[in-house]
């Protein structure tokens, strides 16, 4: 890559993004392109809509948030439709601030982030263009300058709302630079940008005895009071409030409920009625959508305030709870880890799941039912086949706490965790076993976990390495069930020849008397009592395994050890049980002959070529599962 010539490209693509024009050529855009006019809110939703939308089952995901936030799909669905959309058709819900409500380190700020970046990058499109008086501090809506009296009529020729005043310095320019010709006014196109205070502002609440509202709504400029002989001459105030900058955008109001009371009363004027006081003048209208976070204790002090009613009333709460699915919070861990420069350590596979299966387990609320517990809770919410449950059994579990996700381990922790373990092994590679230790020794470390959380903790750390061992064992299974892959789809063969005579009602041939013999019973139920099929469920496995073979030979297909993967699974498992005392012997010999340490040399290839270890990760797995069995 040839970085100065990318800056030069970057550079003409930025120049050819500008424009500017009159009043008058402004309208005739807006005939061609009447979007450029839309609303703060109208403008996110949009960004997040043609970033694409999939639907399943009934519900969406929107990819704007995919890459950056893993498990929220419910909590952005309802983000989504019920304050951007609505928002966005001008419905009453836009006159709220926004505040999101979660745990710490649950994705808040990454998602306020995500909307500051989106608007960045959006206004750059053809889609999320904007444009604005030139010159305003405010980078105000140019249709601002057409007077009331007129604004009917241009909506009914335009089909444009326009909501919002002048503000007291563009008045002021116009009847000064332009002699009152609202046609000559000098409009141009903006790009947002937070670095460069365009449309993006962030205020961050600090000491009350010492932070002036002049950080949210500008201040008078001392300097030029005596240019202009008044403090209520517009041109003698500065407009750099971050209310002022955000003007079209997105304001970020961190920690909002820690604010002074006198900092949020202008927003309650600013949410319901699009303006707010500043200096001197009359209202000043601004266009742009508050958003603000908070923790659930904070928010919960905030609303038994009798005092912040009026403020409660304009603010509409969106809970962002912790992610609730191990295979999403691994992808947590791996994004986390990626951006770290720990990036080139060896982590072996299933380290982060189970990792993840821990801080799920803190999140999750023990199930009411008595035929379900947190590990079966923990699958079903991770969209796994649960023998017994199906979806309506999840719908039912979420809806027995409102609360659920809102407490529990944070991703940072476990983070700090796998970092500790890292640095402290001073290896090339890590495993689960390193990182549930760590686990451990961190939770006499960490400040909010009481005596009793920690025993619960503790537990959840022993599930979690139960888990590990059932993984692990059947990781070598596989390994080893590959180096006997004859042997698999010879059995394989064998017990698909007796139920296709068991579903028949036929018999068999010896091959080597020639004689007729019955299904060999005790085969098949030795296999399949593998994967927990019961003495009543057999005859509709069965079934269900010779249909699959009709499908297959109707399409021309061959019915294959890989054709079904619960099959395939009791198969591994048999030969595995059968293989037992062999993987034993293999796995624990302190001193192996040549033909186990070739039998050793292959699932190790097995396990580094196929399964994502490397040989140090590859040998200790073996080292471990020999152990377990041992036992």
């Amino acid at each position: 890559m040839d970085i100065l010539k990318r800056l030069e490209h970057y550079r003409e693509e930025e120049e050819k993004l500008q424009w500017e024009g009159t009043f008058g050529e402004y309208l005739e855009l807006l005939k061609e392109k009447p979007w450029v006019a839309q609303s703060a809110h109208s403008r996110v939703y949009n960004m997040i809509k043609d970033a694409g939308v999939e639907e399943e089952n009934g519900k969406k995901k929107y990819q704007f948030f995919s890459n950056q936030l893993f498990g929220l799909e419910e909590a952005l669905e309802k983000l989504v439709e019920e304050y951007f959309h609505p928002s966005a058709k001008r419905l009453d819900v836009r006159k709220r601030v926004l505040l999101l409500m979660g745990p710490v380190s649950g994705g808040k700020s990454t998602l306020v982030t995500m909307l500051k970046r989106g608007l960045e990058a959006y206004t750059r499109t053809e889609n999320g263009a904007i444009y604005a008086i030139k010159g305003c501090p405010m980078h105000e809506d140019p249709l601002h300058l057409i007077p009331n009296h007129l604004r009917k009529e241009f909506h009914e020729e335009y089909g444009i709302r326009i909501e919002g005043n002048l503000s007291p310095l563009n008045m002021l320019r116009l009847e000064e630079e332009y002699g009152g010709r609202i046609e000559d006014v000098l409009i141009q196109r903006i790009l947002f940008s937070e670095d460069r205070r365009v449309g993006i502002g962030t205020f961050s609440p600090s000491d009350p005895k010492s932070q002036d509202i002049a950080d949210l709504t500008g201040s008078i400029d001392f300097s030029t009071i005596a240019e202009y002989g008044s403090e209520s001459d517009p041109r003698a105030y500065r407009f750099d409030g971050e209310l002022n900058k955000a003007n079209r955008g997105l304001m970020e109001f961190q920690e909002m409920l820690k604010c002074d009371e006198k900092f949020l009363w202008h927003l309650l004027s600013l949410t319901q009625e699009g303006n707010f006081k500043a200096g001197r003048f009359a209202l000043i209208s601004a266009d742009e959508l508050i958003v603000a976070h908070t923790n659930e204790t904070e928010y919960r002090s905030f609303i038994s305030n009798k005092k912040n009613e009026a403020l409660h009333s304009r603010i509409i709460v969106m809970p962002v709870p912790y992610n609730l699915k191990v295979t999403q919070e691994e992808k947590i861990y791996e994004k986390m880890i990626n951006e770290s420069d720990v990036a080139n350590v060896h982590i072996a596979p299933h380290t982060l799941k189970i990792a993840a299966m821990f801080s799920i387990l803190t999140r999750l609320k023990e199930p009411k039912r008595g035929d379900i517990d947190l590990i079966k809770k923990m699958r079903l919410y991770d969209g796994e086949n649960v023998e017994g449950f199906n979806s309506a059994d999840i719908d039912e579990l979420k809806k027995e706490y409102q609360e659920e996700g809102m407490s529990g381990i944070d991703p940072r922790y476990v983070i700090n965790r796998i970092s500790s373990t890292i640095i402290r092994k001073e290896v090339s590679t890590i495993n689960a076993l390193d990182v549930l230790r760590s686990l451990k020794e961190g939770l006499d470390q960490h400040p909010s976990i009481t005596t009793e959380l920690k025993e619960k903790y503790l537990n959840f750390i022993s599930l979690a390495r139960k888990e590990y061992d059932e993984i692990a064992k059947k990781e070598v299974q596989k390994a080893f069930v590959y180096s006997y892959e004859e042997s698999a789809k010879t059995l394989m063969d064998n017990y698909l020849d007796n139920v296709e005579a068991y579903c028949n009602k036929a018999k068999l041939y010896d091959p080597l008397t020639g004689e007729e013999i019955n299904p060999d019973e005790k085969l098949m139920r030795s296999i399949e009592e593998q994967i927990g099929i019961s003495e009543n469920a057999k005859k509709a496995f069965r079934e269900e395994i010779l249909i699959r073979i009709s499908a297959y030979a109707r399409k021309g297909k061959r019915f294959d050890y890989n054709s079904h993967d619960r099959l395939r699974e009791a198969i591994q498992k048999k030969l595995f049980a059968d293989l037992k005392d062999v993987v034993k012997i293999t796995t624990s010999s302190k001193t192996p002959d040549e033909q186990q340490l070739k039998k050793i040399n292959e699932v190790v290839a097995r396990l580094v070529d196929e399964h994502g270890y490397n040989s140090t990760s590859a040998n200790e797995l073996l080292r471990y599962v020999g152990s377990l069995l041992n036992r």
